[in-house]
């Protein structure tokens, strides 16, 4: 157990399954981090799904929904998904990964008890993969971080919808069984379950990205007259951007708990390193220059922490957590976006070769960034909530 990692205020259930993730990562998933099926657009699905029946043997799939359908609290979650990211294997092997996490969550919120029959027990013991589809491409105006912009659209045929746009950057879409697709009718925005592959949604190309760990990559979609019988609509017609909200504060915040583990692991992989190479005649640890930059890396590092419980004990009081999730998205990503670079910085060259995870969770990190929102658009939300909150107060 990382001594970094904090026990305190955890319940005891949680603190086991922790505990037991972060024992099998280290011991059993780490070692994959160097094979050749880890490639450009993410580890293949062979590959997934050995680590995955790695984590089954071990009791660790899935581990923040208990048997039964249960999910940990935010808090307990946190304890779990941080561990689970001490290697970037790590989430796909306990299926604590996006965008699978958060859609599992937003099913289990949400939908139907005949959807939900018909696709979690899947989602949640790891034999399917799902895909989010959101965000349109730039240069023919759709939706990116302003959903109101989005040109997908849905109509009523008979007992179906039909569905016809452009997607782009959806994460695993290649090699996923589910799919959630958020389009537009005339009463606003609208969500829909649908079984991948399918004829009417085509996978123009898979982006060559910075980063490589979620698997099937980031795809541009085509959807052309894709049907979907009505059954299938999460909730009503127009429905979609307040079911979205339910998804969107603690997958954000999921992200920063797997991530702050990734880091956690680099700097230890950079503490390491700076404790045994020796220049100058003493080890790279005794010269102020490295050895202040380890130490800036643990005071960002905690307070990324004690971000992310505070947020989870947001969300764990009912509140929706919007204001909240995106000033813990921005501090912790920044704060990491600091860690992951000194931690380059302190192995030099080392530093930045794949001899070990350090360069790739450096690359994680700055997409990092920009999922669910780049740090201006959350500071600008932040802005707007200033204004307004200072509106209400001198109304009189």
């Amino acid at each position: 157990m990382n001594p970094h990692l904090e026990r305190h205020g955890i319940s005891q259930r949680a603190l086991d399954i922790a505990d037991k993730v972060e024992t099998f990562v280290r011991e059993k998933i780490v070692p994959y981090e160097g094979d050749a099926r880890c490639g450009a657009h993410g580890p293949s699905d062979d590959l997934g799904d050995e680590m995955k029946a790695l984590a089954r043997d071990a009791g660790v799939m899935t581990p923040h929904i208990l048997e039964g359908g249960d999910h940990l609290t935010q808090r307990e979650t946190a304890a779990v998904l941080i561990r689970s990211g001490l290697s970037p294997l790590g989430p796909l092997a306990c299926h604590t990964c996006a965008p699978d996490e958060g859609n599992m969550f937003l099913l289990g919120k949400v939908a139907s008890p005949e959807l939900k029959e018909r696709f979690l027990p899947r989602m949640i013991d790891g034999s399917m993969r799902t895909a989010f589809f959101m965000t349109e491409p730039a240069d023919e105006g759709g939706a990116g971080s302003d959903p109101s912009m989005m040109l997908t659209t849905c109509k009523m045929d008979g007992n179906h919808w039909v569905i016809n746009g452009r997607k782009t950057y959806i994460t695993g879409a290649e090699g996923a069984g589910m799919g959630i697709i958020m389009a537009k009718s005339d009463d606003g925005a609208c969500m829909f379950l649908v079984d991948l592959p399918d004829p009417a949604i085509r996978i123009d190309r898979v982006l060559d990205t910075i980063d490589s760990s979620m698997p099937g990559g980031h795809a541009v979609i085509t959807i052309d007259n894709l049907r979907v019988p009505a059954d299938q609509m999460l909730g009503a017609s127009g429905e979609g951007f307040k079911y979205a909200q339910v998804r969107l504060a603690p997958a954000r915040l999921s992200h920063c708990m797997r991530w702050l583990g990734a880091c956690v692991r680099a700097n230890e992989i950079a503490g390491d390193y700076a404790n045994r190479r020796m220049a100058f005649g003493k080890p790279l640890v005794d010269h102020e220059g490295v050895g202040f930059m380890l130490a800036e890396n643990l005071m960002d590092l905690k307070q990324a922490e004690l971000m992310v419980y505070w947020c989870a004990d947001v969300l764990d009081s009912g509140a929706q957590g919007g204001a909240e999730s995106s000033m813990t998205k921005v501090a912790v990503s920044e704060a990491l976006m600091r860690v992951a670079d000194r931690c380059v910085q302190c192995m030099g060259g080392q530093g930045v070769t794949a001899d070990t995870i350090v360069e790739q969770v450096f690359r994680e990190i700055r997409a990092f960034r920009i999922y669910d929102g780049p740090t201006e658009v959350h500071k600008w939300i932040l802005a707007k909530k200033i204004k307004r909150d200072w509106k209400a107060l001198n109304a009189d």
